[in-house]
C-alpha cells in the first residue's frame, strides 16, 4: 500500500494523532508499543510550553498516511534528538519504520557538544526484534543507560488493591486549587532536583500549563501533606476514558520525607480513585533504581523495557 509522509500542518493534525494513538494503544492490548493520548498531551503542555524541549510540533512531526487520509504511522520527538515512532500494527513493516528513521536522520538530529556530530536517538523494546534488526543495519549501538532506559509496567485493576499506611500526621488527598499551586511546584522542584541552590528555582506558574492538558483531572493530582501542611509528596494521573487507562507522570517526594512510605501511599490513592471511575489499566514508566523499586512494588513487578539506541552520523 502506497503512503505518503507530510509534515504536521494544523491544530486538527494533533486532535488526530491523539484518536490514532488511542486505537493503537487499544489494538496493542494497552501495552506502550506507541505513547498514550496522555503522553502526547503531557509532551505539548509541559515540555514543550514549559521546557522548550523543541521549537514547535509544525517542524518536527511527521505523518504517514494512507491515500483516503488514514494515519498510519507518527514520527515524533520527546526531547531535541531523540525520536519516537508511533506504527499503526496493521501498517508496521520495516520498509515504513526504516522511511521514518531515514527522516529522522534527515531532519531531527541533535549536534553533540562533544564534538559537533549529528547525533539521533531511537527508543526500541527489548522483544521487537523487527526494529533492533533495522537500528542495527543502519549503524546505530544500542547504549547501556539507566536512566534513558524506560522500564514500563503496567497494573490492571481487577486485582484488589492494598492499603497503604503513612506516619501520624500526615495525609493523602488531593490538589488544592490555584492557592496550592506554589507548594506543589516547589515540592517537585526538590523533588527532582534535590542538589540544586535553591536560587536556581524559576517559580511555579508553569503548573498552569499542566493543568491546561485536556486529561488534567484535579481529583487524580494527588498529595502527601505533612503535619506542618507542607507538600511533601505527589503523583498525578492522567486518565484517558477512551482506553480506560489511567497514565503515571510524574512521581516525586522531597528528600527530606523519604523512606516514609509516602510514594506508596499516593499511587494506591490514586490507584483506588482510578478503579472506582471505571479504570481498568494504569501504565508508568521507571528511570532509576529508586522509581523502579517503588513501581515493582506497588504497579507491578513485571515491565518491558524500552531501551535507547543511538547514532553518530
Amino acid at each position: 500500500m502506497t503512503l505518503v509522509m507530510r509534515n504536521y500542518q494544523s491544530e486538527e493534525d494533533y486532535w488526530r494523532i491523539r484518536a490514532f494513538l488511542r486505537e493503537v494503544f487499544l489494538l496493542n492490548g494497552r501495552r506502550e508499543l506507541s505513547w498514550q493520548a496522555a503522553r502526547l498531551d503531557y509532551w505539548r503542555w509541559h515540555l514543550i510550553e514549559n521546557c522548550k524541549a523543541v521549537d514547535s510540533m509544525e517542524a518536527v512531526i511527521f505523518l504517514w498516511e494512507t491515500e483516503d487520509g488514514k494515519i498510519a504511522a507518527v514520527l515524533n520527538p520527546e526531547d531535541r534528538g531523540m525520536i519516537y515512532l508511533q506504527t499503526h500494527p496493521d501498517f508496521r513493516t520495516p520498509e515504513l519504520e526504516e522511511a521514518m528513521i531515514a527522516v529522522a536522520e534527515e531532519k531531527l538530529t541533535v549536534v553533540s557538544q562533544k564534538d559537533g556530530r549529528k547525533v539521533l536517538w531511537v527508543h526500541a523494546h527489548n522483544h521487537d526484534s523487527l526494529r533492533q534488526d533495522l537500528l542495527q543495519r543502519r549503524g546505530y549501538d544500542k547504549v547501556d543507560l539507566p536512566e534513558v532506559a524506560a522500564y514500563e509496567r503496567v497494573r490492571w485493576l481487577d486485582a484488589p488493591i492494598p492499603d497503604a499506611t503513612i506516619p501520624a500526621g500526615y495525609t493523602v488527598r488531593a490538589l488544592g486549587d490555584i492557592d496550592e499551586l506554589p507548594a506543589r511546584s516547589w515540592a517537585s522542584w526538590r523533588g527532582f532536583h534535590p542538589d540544586a541552590p535553591d536560587s536556581d528555582y524559576e517559580g511555579w506558574e508553569w503548573y498552569k500549563s499542566i493543568q491546561r492538558a485536556p486529561l488534567y483531572r484535579r481529583d487524580l493530582d494527588i498529595v502527601a501533606v505533612a503535619p506542618e501542611g507542607e507538600i511533601t509528596a505527589f503523583c498525578t494521573f492522567w486518565y484517558d476514558d477512551v482506553t480506560r487507562t489511567g497514565y503515571i507522570e510524574p512521581v516525586a517526594t522531597v528528600p527530606e520525607h523519604l523512606r516514609k512510605g509516602l510514594g506508596k501511599a499516593i499511587i494506591t490513592e490514586a490507584l483506588r480513585r482510578l478503579k472506582n471511575m471505571g479504570g481498568v489499566a494504569a501504565t508508568v514508566a521507571g528511570f532509576s533504581d529508586a522509581a523502579n523499586a517503588l513501581y515493582s512494588a506497588v504497579v507491578a513487578p513485571d515491565y518491558q523495557l524500552n531501551e535507547p539506541w543511538v547514532k553518530r552520523l
